[in-house]
This record gives structure tokens, C-alpha cells and sequence, in this order.
């Protein structure tokens, strides 16, 4: 029996990439844990925070002339200050990336000041109400919730100040702190990470209104821009290739991570890693790996967490539980944000990488993936697609069924899946790393600012 393809456009493989016949793959008896299963360590504490790198670190990595131009962009920009304002200080790509960045913009002299809002479990309840809508889903207001949004926006615009020379806010959840920006001489920037392309349109028309006040919008792929009269930008998400997250590892800590958590580098491993979050679709990849194990023997690792302003996580978590019953072969890991050094070392153990997001933002767990030379399969959604360049970088797929096929295509074909991962690798190097994202911020600031534009 074949398994079924995805009929996208593009998702067949070459004429010349026929599948190999494999034997089907009887599955392990439901309910017997094998010996080398053990219990997964639990953190009960962060670890002491490791210092950021400096810019100088990263010139083996990309150069020292993109070192020097950094610092000569910076160069006029010294003395100007940057306010960066989001949601969470911690899960999620965009704290992530905060933490690289605020430190880089300090060491050139443009000092950038970080703060995160607060609000109640009702506040964050709406914003993720929100969230899901501006992505396309279906939306039911709930009760008092523009309201509920305008009070905690209220409160965090009284309790924070605005002494910038740039303000920039990250996402809708702080949007209508923009009614401060009269109370300033700042230039205020909105930098949107979700995918805007067919939102819902009640939320997006409450929104709009706050969006329309900013001197400029920033959008992560071409195809989330909307009609907005304010200028609007073109910024790629990024990864820090020398956070604990992204580095390089010795081999002996990957080992020790697999065996913590009972995974077994003699077999296949497949791996997602991402929040427990439905647009997610981590029940979609537990039905995608029992379709492709029927054909090719492997392993499925779902590592995530949560994140402050999520409250659907652990919903979502046992939905997935539920799903994957007892089957000894899904392993389904509920880490914590500060364990950056054990998913970077998952991702390295993995033999193939998915992120079946249904909706997404840019994904930057597929950056992740692809600067590891990871082969991957992702959803053709959001800003994957500029990541993923189908059959060269990675694959992409727009169904569960054809997820399967290709997890049993890359897995009897290794020597096309390690040449999408040296593609992959290369792409990321050009595009989407933390020096990357620091130009453009310089770059913006400038232009801004008007410095260095007559």
C-alpha cells in the first residue's frame, strides 16, 4: 500500500527522485515501555543567565567586514535611544530574539531599553482570542473584551515611560500604547510577528485604527503586509547562532539528553519542537509519524512548553497526551523556557525536523532546524515559505498525509535529505542571523531619524 501524497502544486517529487519500496513497519505492542525508558529530568530552577556574546564573537561566523559595517552604520547613531515593548519576557521567537538584540544595539552605543507588559489572566485570554483571529481563525468575542483590552493597555501606557527616540512595539497585545505617543517626540514603530494576510475582520478593524497612528508597520514576509497608510517594512525574523539554543554542541551532552529522556539513537528520530499551541498542529504530526511508522521505523519527539501570555498550553498538551496514548515510541516533552541547551541538543540528535504549523508567524524553530543542517518539513504557511524554498532548503506540505510521505521519503532517501540540509544551513547564513536583524534596526533607525538620509 502507498501512502497518499500531497497534491499541492510542487509537492511531487523529480521524475528522478522515485520513492524506494519499503516493507511496512509492524508497530510496537501499545502499552510496553521499553527498559532504556526512563523518567525525564524535571527543573525546578533556571540556570544562572549566560552572558550574551559580544559582536566580535560572531565574526567567524559571518565575517569581519558584516562586523564593520555594523559598527559603521552605528557610528552616527551613537547617544539615540530605543524602547523595545512586548508581551512575554520569556517563550516564544520573539522574547528570544529580544535577548540578543537589546544587548547588540547596547554594545554600539544605541541604548535599548526592554519592558513587557502586564496584565491578568482575562487580558491575556483576550490576546490570544485575538491572536488566533488576526491569523484567520474563527473568532466569538467574549464578553466586555475590547474593554477588558483598552483597561490593561491603560494601565501599562500610566505605569511606563516613553523617553525614546524610538518606540517600538512588538505585536497586538500592546498596540494602544500608542495613545502615548502624543505625550512624545518619539518615532513610534509597530513590528508584527503573526500572519496578517486574511485576518479576521471584526479584530483587525478594532485594531487597525491604533495601527494606523504609528510612523511605520514591520512585517516578517512579503504576504502579511496590509493596505496601511504609514510606511511599511520588511524585516525577517532571526536566530543567534551563538546562544545556548543554536550552538555548537559536544556530542557527549546530545548523547546524555537523548538518554535523559529515553530516546534511542540507534533508530530515526523525528522531531517538532514548539509551544503546545493548536495553530501549532502537534496532533496533526502525532497522525502524520503513525502513518509514515507504518513504512519506515522511527521515533517522534514533541518538545515544547508554554508561554506567559498563552493560556491555551496546557489544554492543548493533554489534547496531545490523549492522542498519543501509550505508544512507546512518542515521546512528548513539556520543557521549560530556560531549557534552550536540551532542545538544541534535540534538534541535533533528530534525523529529520517538521513544524506542521496550520498557521504561523515565520516559525523560527524552522531557522533552528535549518541552521543545523537539519533536512525539514514544514507547512507552507506564514513566513516559512521564505525559509523554505521546496526541494533546495527543505520540503513543504499542506497535509497531514502529505507530511507522512515525505517523513518516509527523506528517510529512505539520506543522501537527498543531507543535501537539503547543507542548502538549508547555507540559507539561513544569508539571511535570517541575529547581524542580519541588527543592520536593519540600524538601518530603520536611520532612516527614521533622518541621519545620514540627505
Amino acid at each position: 500500500m502507498e501512502p497518499v501524497k500531497d497534491q499541492s502544486v510542487g509537492s511531487h517529487l523529480a521524475a528522478a527522485e522515485t520513492t524506494t519500496a519499503t516493507p511496512a513497519v509492524p508497530a510496537p505492542s501499545p502499552g510496553v515501555q521499553p527498559e532504556r525508558r526512563r523518567a525525564p529530568r524535571t527543573w525546578e530552577t533556571p540556570p544562572a543567565p549566560v552572558p550574551p556574546p559580544h559582536l566580535d564573537d560572531y565574526q567567524s561566523i559571518v565575517g569581519a567586514a558584516d562586523i564593520d559595517e555594523l559598527r559603521f552604520l552605528a557610528r552616527e547613531l551613537k547617544g539615540k535611544t530605543v524602547k523595545m515593548v512586548n508581551s512575554t519576557a520569556v517563550g516564544g521567537g520573539v522574547a528570544e530574539m529580544l535577548n540578543r538584540l537589546v544587548p547588540l544595539m547596547n554594545e554600539l552605543e544605541v541604548t535599548t531599553h526592554w519592558d513587557v507588559i502586564t496584565g491578568g489572566n482575562d487580558f491575556f485570554e483576550v490576546t490570544k482570542a485575538f491572536h488566533n483571529a488576526l491569523h484567520g481563525s474563527d473568532y466569538e468575542p467574549t464578553r466586555h473584551a475590547e474593554e477588558i483590552f483598552l483597561m490593561y493597555n491603560e494601565q501599562n501606557r500610566q505605569r511606563m515611560q516613553f523617553t525614546e527616540d524610538m518606540v517600538v512595539i512588538h505585536d497586538p497585545q500592546p498596540a494602544a500604547l500608542i495613545r502615548a505617543r502624543q505625550e512624545t517626540a518619539a518615532r513610534w514603530v509597530w513590528r508584527c510577528h503573526i500572519d496578517l494576510s486574511n485576518p479576521h475582520p471584526e479584530v483587525w478593524g478594532f485594531l487597525r485604527p491604533f495601527i494606523e497612528q504609528y510612523d511605520a508597520a514591520i512585517f516578517s514576509s512579503q504576504s502579511f503586509a496590509r493596505q496601511l497608510p504609514i510606511p511599511q517594512y520588511l524585516f525577517y525574523p532571526c536566530i543567534d547562532p551563538l546562544s545556548e539554543k543554536n550552538k555548537e554542541l559536544d556530542e557527549s551532552f546530545v548523547q546524555k539528553v537523548c538518554e535523559e529522556f529515553g530516546i534511542d539513537r540507534a533508530r530515526p528520530i523525528v522531531t517538532q519542537v514548539s509551544r503546545f499551541d493548536r495553530l501549532k498542529d502537534p496532533l496533526g504530526v502525532v497522525q502524520a509519524f503513525k502513518l509514515a511508522r507504518r513504512y519506515v521505523d522511527c521515533q517522534l519527539v514533541l518538545a515544547g512548553g508554554g508561554a506567559s501570555d498563552d493560556p491555551e498550553g496546557a489544554t492543548v498538551l493533554k489534547e496531545v497526551k490523549d492522542a498519543a496514548g501509550d505508544d512507546p515510541d512518542v515521546i512528548i516533552l513539556d520543557l521549560p523556557p530556560w531549557c534552550a541547551l536540551e532542545i538544541n541538543a534535540l534538534q541535533r540528535a533528530s534525523t529529520l525536523i517538521i513544524q506542521k504549523s496550520i498557521k504561523e508567524g515565520f516559525g523560527l524553530t524552522v531557522t533552528e532546524a535549518l541552521w543545523k543542517g537539519k533536512p525539514t518539513i514544514a507547512g507552507a504557511v506564514g513566513g516559512i515559505p521564505n525559509q523554505i524554498i521546496h526541494k533546495l532548503t527543505g520540503m513543504l506540505v499542506h497535509s497531514v498525509e502529505g507530511c507522512a510521505y515525505q517523513i518516509r521519503y527523506l528517510l529512505t532517501h539520506p543522501e537527498f535529505a543531507a543535501q537539503l540540509g547543507r542548502n538549508g544551513r547555507e540559507h539561513v547564513k544569508e539571511n535570517f542571523l541575529m547581524t542580519t536583524n541588527v543592520r536593519r534596526w540600524l538601518l530603520l533607525l536611520r532612516v527614521l531619524l533622518h541621519i545620514g538620509t540627505a
